[in-house]
């Protein structure tokens, strides 16, 4: 009798709400596994309870980290390498806008650890588990061929002049090079690295923002934004049919060319240098 196809393995940070958690619904309504990472305790249950409806309970599992912190991003690593061999797909979709400058118990500005070091930190640090799948993903759901923006190397950190726009267009621009360095660092892999912008979606991403601007937000999502069960259809086939290349580019299911300085092999070097040198410290505060 022939086997019927294997079931598979989604680690989804975000995992608890918007499209993170419209992905992971998706992915246990046909049958797989999903470890959704999130801070909130609240969703986390909320995302279980779910599950146990779907009948998917004993393929879904809740992982309580802070992702903006260093110690948050390694308890992930661990705690997904103590529940499955292999990875299938790992989908970066934790993000959290923050008008107001914020810093991370590791002294780093809230947006930069988030939206770009998490990625940086659990991407590698789960790529043996990526490796053991027969076609596994990264599917990095970022701003790739969005708004324009620039990496403000003389202070990654934003300690004058932040605003929340400016730090989440940093982000954007640093996961750009994120993905241009994977290739550089893993020509051979199987894994395939994907940069996705989805657009405009409804989501609750407007909920940071002061007033009147989240008003007004919102006012335009109920026209304008995509829903949540739409966006995620194209990523959902992306991560099911891997690009050949090793690293690509979408925006909103269109492919973009990787060139220009947003996608600067020069520029990811720097930027993996100068990350690795920003969590050199933290690493060796932590093993103390």
């Amino acid at each position: 009798m022939a086997e019927g196809p294997r079931m598979r393995t989604y680690v989804i940070t975000g995992g608890t709400d918007g499209m993170g958690r419209g992905l992971g619904l998706h992915f246990l309504r046909r049958g797989d596994r999903v470890i959704a990472v999130a801070s909130g305790e609240t969703k986390g249950r909320a995302f279980l309870a779910e599950a146990d409806r779907l009948g998917a309970a004993d393929r879904a599992v809740y992982v309580r980290a802070d992702l903006s912190a260093v110690a948050g991003m390694r308890r992930t690593i661990d705690e997904v390498m103590g529940v499955t061999d292999a990875v299938d797909g790992l989908v970066f979709g934790a993000q959290r806008f923050r008008p107001e400058r914020e810093e991370t118990e590791d002294g780093l500005e809230f947006t930069f650890a988030l939206a770009y070091l998490s990625r940086f930190v659990i991407g590698h640090g789960l790529m043996e588990h990526l490796e053991r799948a027969d076609a596994a993903v990264i599917m990095n759901i970022a701003g790739p061929g969005g708004m324009p923006g620039k990496i403000n190397w003389d202070d990654l950190q934003f300690r004058e002049g932040y605003k929340g726009m400016r730090a989440a267009m940093q982000a954007s621009r640093c996961n750009d090079l994120l993905g241009v360095g994977f290739a550089a660092r893993h020509p051979a892999a199987r894994t395939r690295y994907v940069l996705y912008n989805p657009g405009f979606v409804a989501t609750a991403m407007a909920d940071p923002l002061p007033q009147p601007q989240r008003a007004v937000t919102k006012a335009l999502a109920r026209f304008f934004a995509t829903p949540v069960d739409k966006a995620i259809v194209p990523i959902a086939g992306l991560l099911d049919d891997p690009p050949g290349p090793v690293v690509t580019a979408f925006k909103r299911g269109t492919p973009l060319s990787l060139t220009g300085k947003d996608f600067d092999p020069a520029a990811a070097e720097r930027l993996h240098q100068v990350t690795t040198d920003l969590l050199a410290p933290i690493t060796a505060r932590d093993q103390t």
